[in-house]
């Protein structure tokens, strides 16, 4: 599915649809996939619960972005453990993929975003393009499954609702800007301050 949009110009650009899926517990990480979903346009990207989805989801879209928060000690949010099995059998060849999550850098700092980690390293293996890395600066953590050895980089975006959630409105509009080019969309996201 194709859609117009304009960029910061008015020259039209047409862009695929993108694929949000997202799972969560206790409502933050659906709530930041929404609030990515409105820098980018509610036209331009279907939000999706990976409870709710199926393989072949993931194959209707070219360009997905996967949050998952990290649970406890590294653990993998219940909805996406659901669906592990199933995600290790989707082909990522030919899409780009960006990713965030979310953990709680004081409370968990030895598993601070693990779970994004472990679904960064099981959709490259499946020929997945990662886009979105995102510079470790500002967090205060121990270690993390999510970090690009010796680059300072997590694999995607770092959000701590627990510990920062004043920082996640400029760290998603940064973020959202990147992915935006990163992807080709040929249009500019909205800023938000939310």
């Amino acid at each position: 599915m194709a859609i117009t949009a304009f960029g910061s110009k008015g020259e039209a650009a047409v862009a695929a649809k993108i694929g949000l899926i997202y799972g969560s517990d206790d409502g933050n990480t659906e709530t930041i996939a929404f609030r990515i979903q409105a820098r980018l346009g509610e036209e331009n990207v279907d939000v999706l619960d990976v409870s709710d989805v199926t393989q072949m989801d993931f194959a209707s879209y070219d360009k997905l972005i996967l949050g998952i928060p990290t649970w406890d000690f590294g653990q993998i949010q219940s909805d996406w453990e659901d669906f592990w099995d199933d995600v290790k059998e989707v082909g990522f060849e030919g899409k780009t993929v960006a990713l965030f999550g979310l953990g709680d850098q004081f409370g968990y700092g030895d598993f601070f975003l693990d779970a994004m980690g472990m679904l960064h390293d099981v959709i490259v293996e499946n020929g997945a393009k990662i886009v979105g890395h995102w510079p470790v600066e500002g967090y205060e953590f121990d270690a993390s499954k999510a970090l690009i050895e010796g680059e300072g980089l997590f694999v995607g975006l770092g959000i701590d609702e627990d510990q920062q959630p004043e920082l996640s409105a400029s760290r998603l509009n940064k973020w959202v800007s990147q992915i935006s080019h990163e992807f080709n969309l040929g249009y500019e996201p909205i800023e938000l301050d939310d």
